[in-house]
């Protein structure tokens, strides 16, 4: 028995087929081999072609099912869907796109956001929304409404990527309490989509799918779609999540006071809290996360720091071009804890919303010319992006979070022995790392949905832990941040 999991990035879609006892992925693609395009027509602008999405996903599900050419395609129990957040696709009654989707990051709905937060109060945003209408989906359509009204008129339903890669499968045009909440169209005190936020915009409720839990059936594969994948029709799709929830889920972090992190290009930490609450200051943004509930919340609070992997990036390429990331992590192991002094402020690619939207830039301080080598800069580095780790766990701990435990994939940054000791000594939360993707966790959400596992426990009890990192060092470690912190607040 076999379980499908999809992870539908901006860069490329992930297929991966997990076997359901065993927990195995036995096979694992992705497509395209480099990366999708994104079309910018105005700066700050990012969008995409959701019909693309779809092609790259029948190409990863043929290599798949090549590597696993001995399962037959019966065997193939459940479908689950993990996708990129906060995108709009506008479809019509016909479910064809109406025009590329507005993914994550696109900025061009910043305004209507803002605009939304003053005219709704920041206090009624907070209090049912858990966020400011911000550059989420919501403040997306109104774009839309205000600069393609003719479009805006056809539009059918609007769906997040998930949402639609998810109809293009069934034929059933539906979304789930999570998607909502991160489009920014859910209210946590009246516990349906807001209609006041409805009301300011302008949106007939109409335009929102049904909603449908996040594990369980959301549709079966059709006909169409079946033959063009090689899957059987009728296998149920069961799952479906933004990526930072499934993430999270594929780490096993389901209960208050865990935490995934994630540490690629830009990082993340995604921490589960058991109430419902908001950060006041709108520096983390809160969710629903898989599991929740009205009567047993389970909230998910991200943060997102954007210059992480890509700080490190710039580090190989302007102090250790003869280094491989390796060698790299290597060296910097050999300076001492807090470098002699040397510390990185690592904000260098943007503003970062932790930081009320201000753009405080990358900064090298304390360096001894006469001392220090490129040693103590790459430690420092890494020590700065786990401290800016640190910094946003402190805001998530204000709002009510016990932090006693990180999960992560070994991967990226978490590689680097340094990076993953200096954050267990930091947060003095205890660091395990598993061997699991995206895609694969999808798989394993859909063995839920489907019944295939009676709990997420025992859809978990398989995953493999490769290393546990205990805090040490800690007083030093806890110095060296200080000192990092009293140069941010001077920023």
């Amino acid at each position: 028995m076999y379980l499908l999991g999809y992870d539908i990035g901006s860069s490329s879609v992930k297929a991966s087929l997990v076997e359901a006892e065993s927990g195995k992925c036995v096979a694992s693609a992705f497509w395209p081999k480099t990366e999708a395009p994104i079309r910018s027509l105005q700066a700050g602008w990012a969008e995409q072609d959701p019909s693309q999405w779809m092609d790259y996903l029948k190409q990863a599900t043929q290599q798949v099912r090549l590597q696993a050419g001995y399962v037959d395609k019966q065997d193939i129990k459940a479908i689950g869907i993990s996708y990129q957040m906060h995108g709009l696709v506008c479809v019509d009654k016909d479910k064809q796109a109406l025009r590329p989707s507005i993914i994550w990051c696109d900025s061009r709905a910043v305004p209507y956001g803002e605009k939304a937060f003053e005219r709704l109060g920041g206090d009624w945003c907070l209090q049912h929304l858990l966020n400011s209408p911000g550059n989420f989906t919501a403040a997306k359509l109104a774009w839309v409404k205000e600069n393609e009204p003719d479009l805006f008129d056809r539009i059918w339903k609007i769906m997040l990527p998930g949402d639609y890669v998810a109809m293009r499968l069934t034929g059933e045009a539906c979304t789930t309490v999570s998607g909502l909440s991160e489009g920014i169209f859910w209210d946590f005190v009246e516990n349906k989509p807001s209609g006041k936020l409805l009301d300011y915009f302008g949106f007939d409720a109409a335009v929102l799918p049904h909603i449908r839990p996040t594990f369980g059936t959301q549709g079966l594969l059709c006909k169409e779609a079946a033959e063009e994948l090689g899957l059987q029709e009728g296998t149920p799709v069961s799952y479906r999540a933004g990526d930072q929830p499934n993430n999270a889920l594929s780490l096993g972090v389901l209960n208050p006071g865990e935490i995934a992190s994630t540490a690629g290009t830009s990082g993340v930490v995604y921490g589960v809290i058991g109430s419902v609450a908001y950060d006041p200051l709108s520096r983390v943004n809160t969710f629903a996360h898989v599991n929740h509930h009205t009567d047993n919340p389970r909230l998910g609070v991200l943060l997102c720091i954007n210059g992480t992997g890509i700080l490190n990036a710039w580090m190989r390429r302007n102090v250790a071009a003869d280094l491989g990331y390796d060698a790299m992590n290597d060296l910097a192991s050999q300076a001492p804890v807090g470098c002699e002094g040397v510390t990185v402020l690592p904000f260098g690619n943007g503003a970062e919303r932790m930081l009320g939207n201000r753009e405080v830039g990358c900064s090298f301080h304390g360096v001894d010319f006469n001392h220090h080598t490129r040693a103590h800069l790459l430690r420092a580095a890494q020590e700065g992006i786990v401290f800016s780790f640190c910094y946003g766990i402190e805001i998530m701990e204000q709002m009510g979070m016990k932090v006693d435990r990180i999960h992560a994939g070994l991967a990226n940054l978490f590689l680097s022995p340094v990076f993953r000791d200096t954050l267990a000594g930091t947060s003095g939360a205890v660091i395990e790392l598993y061997d699991t993707d995206g895609a694969a966790g999808a798989a394993r959400g859909a063995g839920l949905g489907a019944g295939i596992y009676r709990n997420a426990t025992e859809a978990f009890s398989t995953l493999e832990r490769l290393a546990v990192v205990e805090p040490a060092r800690q007083p030093e470690y806890r110095a060296a941040y200080e000192r990092w912190k009293s140069l941010l607040s001077l920023k």
